[in-house]
């Protein structure tokens, strides 16, 4: 009861925000906590005259900023649900600016001393007061360290958490919480896009992002899967300057990816750096399965040598084999525009419900793929093609997959990018030479004999298991008699798939001749 009260209180100070904002219109459709919202509409019963207009996306952007930390976080994460509030809205959010007034460099100070345990000037060289940027998690400072063996002082950045975000996204999310539950409860049409998961992956993910040691870790494993192609740095860690609330990395330079004056009068080659960026994005998605899941312009950077320095690294997302398997077969067929095959993907990668029609799904597919065709190859947008294609999930009742979410906004600020800097060009075009490579190594011919070897490799080590299986059933066979359970042959031929199948029919060919012998 305690909980609902704080709920509810705190609800009607967002209502209030979202109503001077002029974007309730949009909560009022889901019909949650109606009499909140009307209690909003009364007091504020139209948009504030000083407030600037525009979009319902940039009103409910400029709303989550005014609400704090927590919900600007809110309002990032919701961006990549084109699915569930539309491309446009989306794409507003996307534009969301995740920027604070600095909280007093007095406070990061004592962080900085609290969580490494030693005062700031045995830490560092020197310390800048004034940060470089503030967020809504951290603010970020420059620093030096003296340099290894007495060498020229090194330049960091210090990323600092803000005082108190902790306790203030716990008071926000038990709101959410809430309200997610609310919905499930009162909403059966929204049941499907699974608020109460939705809230519990954003929790995830902002847990993770406040803990700036899993944001090191994250830097790193980046830093490791590019050791070997000088055309993407990642800062050096400084593990012994981080923790918790701190995190130090070596500082960069550069100009910011989308500043096309800047890189032009800097003598850069756009095609070559728009070159680097799609195999660095490829790579990253395909070939690692682990990419940068917020590459917005300002953590892209383009260094003197041309090459692409990322920053911040506390949003990353990861794509398991099977997924990105899904994508290239997904593609494949998409290019030989055959929907049909399209629609059988969906449904064996487990994405399309067994009881949906696939003839009809490959109809949809067709509708909303078949108009990039006709485009010219510049303005083809497989972000929004993706985008689209996500959209269906509610006319086929398709689970949503967090994950493909990730990667189409990750898309789309790719196309972004690059259209800034060369509108003629599509920066997919750059990488087809390695989306090609990655498709004959991955899901040709020779691909698929070899996961066949190595599939019968896998049975054929079992074997000797197996083999001792059969012998230890012939023995109780002959001693009190052989009885299978329905369920265990059920459970025999499931839980393995076809290799089990069979291996189970060599069992009991061994357990015949088992049974002969005796």
């Amino acid at each position: 009861m305690l909980r609902t009260l704080r709920s509810l209180l705190r609800l009607v100070v967002i209502a209030r925000t979202l109503a001077r904002h002029d974007v309730l219109g949009a909560f009022e459709e889901f019909r949650v906590a109606p009499a909140v919202l009307w209690l909003a509409r009364r007091v504020y019963p139209r948009r504030a005259a000083s407030l600037p207009g525009g979009r319902p996306g940039q009103k409910l952007a400029r709303a989550l900023t005014d609400l704090g930390p927590s919900f600007i976080k809110l309002g990032q994460f919701l961006s990549t649900r084109a699915d569930l509030l539309g491309e446009q809205l989306a794409a507003d959010l996307a534009d969301l600016q995740d920027r604070l007034p600095p909280f007093p460099s007095q406070a990061a100070r004592a962080t900085i001393e609290s969580e490494l345990g030693q005062p700031l000037n045995e830490l560092f060289r020197s310390f800048d007061d004034t940060p470089i940027s503030a967020a809504s998690i951290a603010q970020v400072h420059f620093a030096t360290v003296a340099g290894e063996d007495g060498g020229a002082d090194v330049e960091v950045a210090i990323k600092v958490l803000r005082p108190g975000i902790e306790r203030a996204f716990e008071r926000d999310l038990e709101l959410l919480y809430w309200v997610a539950g609310l919905v499930e409860r009162t909403q059966p049409r929204l049941r499907r896009f699974r608020p109460v998961d939705s809230v519990r992956m954003f929790e995830q993910t902002v847990r993770i992002e406040m803990d700036l040691r899993m944001e090191a870790a994250a830097a790193a494993e980046l830093a490791e899967n590019f050791a070997e192609d000088p055309s993407y740095r990642v800062p050096r860690i400084d593990w012994q300057r981080t923790s918790r609330r701190v995190l130090t990395m070596a500082r960069v330079d550069g100009i910011r990816l989308d500043d096309r004056a800047a890189l032009l009068a800097a003598g850069h080659d756009l095609t070559e750096v728009l070159t680097k960026a799609a195999a660095i994005f490829f790579n990253q998605v395909f070939r690692d399965g682990f990419f940068h899941g917020d590459q917005h312009p300002g953590n892209m950077f383009v260094d003197a040598g041309g090459n692409i320095v990322a920053v911040d690294f506390g949003i990353m997302g990861r794509l398991d084999r099977k997924t990105r398997t899904f994508l290239a077969d997904m593609l494949l067929a998409l290019l030989a525009r055959d929907y049909r095959r399209l629609a059988e993907i969906h449904f064996e990668a487990g994405f399309l419900p067994a009881g949906q029609p696939r003839d009809i799904f490959a109809q949809a597919l067709r509708s909303v793929s078949e108009p990039i065709f006709d485009l010219p190859l510049n303005e083809i947008s497989f972000g929004r093609l993706l985008a689209r294609m996500l959209q269906l999930t509610e006319a086929f009742d398709m689970p949503v997959q967090p994950q493909l979410l990730v990667l189409q906004k990750n898309m789309m600020m790719a196309e972004g990018v690059s259209r800034r800097l060369d509108p003629e060009l599509n920066i997919w075009t750059l990488a087809e030479p390695l989306i090609e490579a990655w498709m004959i190594e991955n899901r040709g011919p020779e691909a698929r004999a070899r996961g066949a070897i190595q599939d019968l490799g896998r049975t054929l080590e079992r074997l000797p298991r197996l083999v001792a299986d059969a012998e230890r059933l012939a023995s109780d066979a002959v001693a009190g008699g052989l009885r299978l359970h329905p369920d265990s042959l059920e459970a025999m031929g499931g839980d393995a798939g076809r290799n089990a199948r069979w291996a189970f029919w060599i069992a009991l060919a061994a357990l015949a001749v088992a049974l002969l012998a005796v």
